[in-house]
């Protein structure tokens, strides 16, 4: 099995352990993510699961053609993913996780039965297989920490951030033209594992800005769960600051 899938088979594994014998009541318990519950943050999950199952058998563009027919178009992704959530409220706790683990699995068995190297479609344009699996390992362990801080669950960081932390890398130059920006130059991450061990993600050409300090905190950055300056992250270069403020887990 892919590393990248391997990773994902295990940050599922993590998900599913909050999730098993959990309480009705507990389902309702709200998140950080604005204006929903631990079971918006499963059905969300569910839905973008099967709808990268839809991208990696080439079904995407079909199944996805247009789920607002009957409504106003929605202004954004985020927009799109809130109503998607919205029109599958109320069904029970045990029928979600049994959906979202359905297809999780589902996904798993069609990503480690193809080559990572096909070019699929996904919302913003073409990628490959091997990063649809990496931002969907990312989701999940972004919404698998939103579950856990609903339910008091500590969850420490694990080596599987090495692939979002480089996801998180390698999708600077996108970040910085959806902003409107224009990079300086190469970006450099110097990032240290939940291990001790030294993360090095470094450009062809001469780094003119470089990022320092814990893999786990600039995946939280990316993920839009920290402030970087509630963090230990140090920035030298031009883009410093720009890079910290516009990082995120695109997947592209």
């Amino acid at each position: 099995m892919d590393a990248v899938v391997g990773a994902l088979v295990a940050q599922q594994a993590e998900l599913a352990a909050m999730l098993g014998g959990l309480p009705e009541a507990r389902w309702h318990l709200p998140t950080r993510c604005p204006g929903w519950d631990v079971a918006d943050v499963v059905i969300h999950l569910a839905q973008t699961d099967a709808m990268a199952v839809d991208s990696a058998t080439g079904q995407f563009a079909a199944v996805t053609a247009d789920p607002f027919a009957d409504t106003d178009r929605p202004a954004s992704i985020d927009a799109g993913a809130a109503l998607m959530v919205e029109r599958e409220r109320g069904l029970p706790g045990t029928e979600l996780v049994e959906r979202w683990s359905n297809g999780a699995d589902r996904l798993v068995e069609v990503l480690d039965g193809m080559d990572l190297s096909t070019r699929v479609t996904w919302v913003a344009g073409e990628l490959s297989a091997r990063t649809l699996a990496t931002t969907r390992l990312a989701e999940t362990w972004i919404h698998t920490g939103d579950v856990a801080g609903a339910l008091s669950i500590e969850v420490a960081p694990t080596d599987r951030q090495y692939h979002i932390a480089r996801l998180a890398w390698r999708t600077l130059p996108y970040a910085f033209a959806s902003a409107g920006r224009t990079m300086t130059g190469p970006v450099a991450f110097r990032l240290l594992s939940p291990g001790g061990e030294q993360w090095n993600f470094i450009p062809e050409e001469p780094a003119v800005t470089t990022i320092s300090g814990t893999a786990a905190e600039l995946c939280q950055v990316a993920a839009r769960r920290a402030d970087p300056s509630a963090t230990s992250l140090r920035g030298e270069g031009p883009d410093a600051g720009a890079v910290l403020a516009l990082v995120r887990t695109y997947a592209l």
